[in-house]
């Protein structure tokens, strides 16, 4: 362990996300960061899909 730090940005906006979900054979390779991992985000359930849509809208504000 070198007690290095690691950042995680996502760089997305609630527009691409509605469009993921709409078409997600157009983002295959999206990854978001869901509470301490990141996974794809066209292989979240509809729920964990619309959180992440309204947390990434309510940052916009």
């Amino acid at each position: 362990d070198l007690g290095g730090y690691q950042v995680q940005y996502n760089i997305v906006d609630s527009k691409m996300l509605v469009d993921a979900r709409e078409h997600p054979d157009n983002y295959t390779d999206l990854m978001v960061r869901v509470a301490g991992f990141t996974a794809k985000f066209i292989d979240l359930g509809p729920d964990v899909q619309q959180q992440i849509i309204d947390r990434t809208q309510f940052n916009e504000a």
